[in-house]
């Protein structure tokens, strides 16, 4: 399965309170994307936030189409959530309060897979 990571650049020295924010994460009620067009089933099958001084990187495990994923997740109430809560902590502003926005703001974000590897079947 691929992963994307996404990065996020933030003021320092506010760990206790982004751990805040994430730990009261809402999820979503299921890990499959709802399509919008006919293609093949999109899931989120896990997703990971790490921390070190100004820098925030998520990482999304997905099968299917990222930008499905991207935009399932721009409508998620928990996502928008989670961004608006993160907006004092930003050292660069993030325009995620529209879809398109949302998404814009993803593929800015994105960091190139340079490697995977799996010993899952």
């Amino acid at each position: 399965m691929p992963f994307a990571a996404l990065t996020y650049d933030i003021k320092a020295g506010y760990e206790k309170e982004l751990a805040e924010i994430f730990g009261s994460f809402r999820r979503v009620g299921s890990a499959d994307v709802a399509a919008e067009r006919d293609m093949p089933s999109t899931r989120i099958l896990s997703t990971a936030v790490f921390l070190r001084d100004s820098t925030m990187v998520r990482v999304i495990e997905y099968e299917g189409d990222l930008q499905e994923v991207a935009r399932h997740m721009a409508t998620q109430p928990g996502v928008q959530e989670v961004e608006r809560r993160l907006a004092p902590y930003l050292s660069r502003p993030r325009d995620t309060s529209t879809t398109e926005g949302f998404i814009a703001t993803f593929n800015r974000s994105l960091l190139p897979c340079l490697t995977q590897i799996s010993v899952r079947g």
